[in-house]
């Protein structure tokens, strides 16, 4: 994970369709993070479409990408998680994009390893990536693929602990079997299939 194409982009044309914005916290000790789903989903997209995400713009490491016939800014937010949100907003305003074409991918904790939920709307679930989104955009009807990280191991461990632990050998290739299986929710989504995508990945 994390290696990406070679195959140089232009910079941004001036609209795009989509926001695909991939939660995470900025930082090598991040990196493999559980709750950097969403940066890992976006490392996956990358590969596939030979993408660099490495533009800076809109507090993000960005790349633009065409999904389909649909033009699409790729996005790792760098505020760390709970200002993920200011990102969003930024980019959102700039291309005027409505909230309902603002794809978000994140942890959840509440979901086994390896499983994903999506869903076309819903509250935070104590995710304070999508906390902040939902609290600076003042919505909360926007798309989510969420990736199961595993509940953590007892109720006296502590969530921020659990969140920033590393996946293990054994829960690897369930994520990124998670991951790649993200990357084609995020195709038909932005594709105006979410109905396939819940029936095919829920």
């Amino acid at each position: 994970m994390g290696l990406f194409g070679s195959k140089a982009k232009k910079d941004f044309g001036s609209s795009v369709d989509w926001l695909i914005v991939g939660l995470g916290n900025p930082g090598t000790k991040y990196t493999n993070t559980r709750h950097n789903c969403g940066w890992l989903t976006v490392e996956r997209l990358a590969q596939k479409y030979n993408l660099k995400v490495t533009k800076i713009k809109f507090k993000s490491l960005c790349a633009e990408v065409k999904i389909g016939d649909k033009r699409c800014l790729v996005m790792k937010p760098t505020t760390f998680m709970n200002a993920s949100g200011e990102a969003v907003v930024e980019a959102m305003n700039f291309y005027k994009i409505p909230i309902e074409n603002v794809l978000v991918i994140s942890d959840d904790v509440s979901l086994e390893v390896g499983k994903l939920r999506i869903k076309r709307k819903g509250s935070d679930g104590g995710q304070k990536g999508l906390r902040s989104i939902i609290y600076l955009t003042g919505k909360d009807n926007f798309p989510r693929i969420k990736c199961g990280v595993g509940a953590k191991p007892h109720p006296d461990y502590d969530m921020a602990d659990w969140v920033l632990s590393n996946f293990t050998k054994q829960e690897q290739p369930k994520m990124l079997e998670a991951f790649d299986n993200a990357v084609s929710a995020i195709e038909l989504i932005v594709s105006g299939k979410t109905d396939e995508a819940m029936n095919r990945f829920n």
